[in-house]
């Protein structure tokens, strides 16, 4: 067995997306509720993070194995180039999936109950691009998952910052996602399936997409208010790191849009991963900082 495989199978390099989130929600409660940190909630924090993506992953692909082996794009991935079988592919999401809600009962009591909903939202949304174009706001919500789970392991109540926070990804995730989405506009077409570029086309895509992410903005002047007026420290948690990594944040945001258009997808790619993948770690960076 190559681990190398699996690594492949659930694209582990894109854990940039959702993982940086995750240690945000972490800080924002050590920061929001006083209390001491704890090496053991982090390391267990990481471990759910992981098994988490490696469920939906590979549900994924195990799901979509015939549509990625007609797919020119997609033909090469593990499961249609034959580099693992379906059933090892299943297997592992089942074991990741399990691994994943031992993980949460092992962090508190609230963290395990809703690992269940977390779960079903993390393998459910493999199902939504035959039902319907919100599919990209289903991933989405999937990745905000990160950040407010991360926050109850060391709060263990809710509280709307992290709540906020969570919302910022949903649109931030959704947005790369339909941008994504528009190299298969045809193939969806087609195959039956569903996307915002299918439904709309690829000037309405990128329009929606645009529209989400200009929402991230007062978002992150929410968040600012919220958690200033919100910390257990006579001094405010956010200042400038806060601002500036919001403003790189936001500045890399517009840059995708402004490399892609309904006439030039050439650099989705680029768009896709490496801008946003920028994005997500500079941010966590400057906010985590500003935190601690």
């Amino acid at each position: 067995m190559s681990i190398a495989k699996y690594l492949r199978l659930v694209k582990f390099a894109h854990t940039v997306f959702a993982l940086p989130f995750a240690l945000i929600g972490f800080a924002l409660a050590l920061n929001l509720t006083g209390n001491e940190f704890s090496l053991r909630v982090l390391i267990l924090i990481l471990v759910a993070m992981v098994t988490a993506r490696n469920s939906a992953m590979g549900f994924n692909r195990y799901l979509d194995r015939e549509f990625d082996a007609r797919n020119p794009r997609t033909k090469t991935r593990e499961i249609p180039a034959g580099a693992l079988s379906p059933k090892a592919a299943l297997i592992f999401v089942v074991l990741n999936s399990l691994l994943f809600l031992f993980t949460a009962y092992l962090i508190n009591s609230l963290t395990f109950i809703l690992a269940f909903p977390a779960l079903t939202v993390l393998l459910g949304y493999s199902y939504m691009k035959r039902v319907s174009a919100l599919c990209h706001y289903v991933l989405g919500l999937a990745l905000a998952i990160a950040p407010t789970g991360a926050y109850l392991s060391i709060a263990g109540s809710f509280h709307p910052a992290p709540l906020i926070l969570s919302a910022i990804v949903l649109l931030w995730v959704s947005g790369f996602d339909i941008i994504y989405a528009l190299s298969d506009e045809e193939f969806d077409k087609e195959n039956g399936l569903h996307s915002v570029p299918q439904l709309f086309g690829k000037k309405w895509g990128l329009i929606l997409s645009s529209a989400g992410h200009l929402l991230i903005v007062p978002l992150l002047v929410l968040l600012y208010i919220m958690v200033n007026s919100g910390g257990v420290s006579e001094e405010n948690p956010f200042g400038w790191l806060y601002i500036a990594g919001s403003a790189i944040f936001s500045i890399l945001l517009l840059w995708q849009h402004l490399i892609v258009s309904p006439k030039n997808l050439t650099r989705i790619n680029a768009a896709f991963f490496t801008l946003n993948g920028i994005a997500s770690v500079l941010f966590s960076i400057f906010v985590i900082s500003d935190l601690l």
